[in-house]
């Protein structure tokens, strides 16, 4: 995986503009797995910032900003909108003590973790619910009638009483 390379495979790239110990917003792109418009996008809203620019004006960020870069884009793939993800980067500052940014933090994940669980919920009956779809649909690759599709709804496999939604919606007529 790119973004388990070491700080000497990194510093053998990147030409004459890199100096080796910051990443360019390239090497931020490749090692997190997203596109240059991503991180500038994150750049743009944020979310990951650079600490300098290098002598040939690429922008270069510490580090810290590609473990950074790696939760938003973690966050965002588990569903957190933007403006969720900067609320959890913004809450410790905003707060006059660490017992309310810890109670804050902590609700919000809270929150977040429940709604995760929803999702998890969803996608496991969803995975369940395909992964019977093909069981059903496979057995229609013996068919040989010349009427397909037109006979399918008079077809034993579809006249089971057990039959998966997706099964009644998306392969029969």
């Amino acid at each position: 995986m790119a973004a388990d390379r070491t700080d000497a495979q990194l510093e053998g790239e990147g030409g004459d503009c890199s100096n080796g110990k910051l990443l360019s917003t390239g090497d931020m792109a490749r090692l997190s797995g997203n596109t240059l418009r991503t991180v500038r996008f994150y750049e743009e809203a944020g979310l990951v910032t650079p600490v300098s620019r290098s002598d040939c004006g690429h922008r270069m960020f510490a580090r810290t900003e590609l473990a950074k870069l790696q939760l938003v884009s973690d966050l965002r793939e588990g569903g957190l909108s933007l403006q969720d993800i900067k609320a959890l980067f913004e809450l410790k500052a905003a707060c006059p003590s660490a017992q309310e940014a810890s109670a804050r933090m902590s609700e919000l994940l809270t929150r977040q973790i429940e709604e995760l669980q929803r999702k998890i919920g969803l996608l496991r009956r969803l995975r369940e619910e395909l992964a019977s779809t093909i069981a059903v649909i496979s057995e229609c690759r013996s068919c040989t009638d010349a009427r397909f599709p037109l006979r399918c709804n008079e077809c034993e496999v579809l006249a089971r009483p057990d039959l998966p939604r997706a099964v009644r919606l998306l392969w029969s007529t």
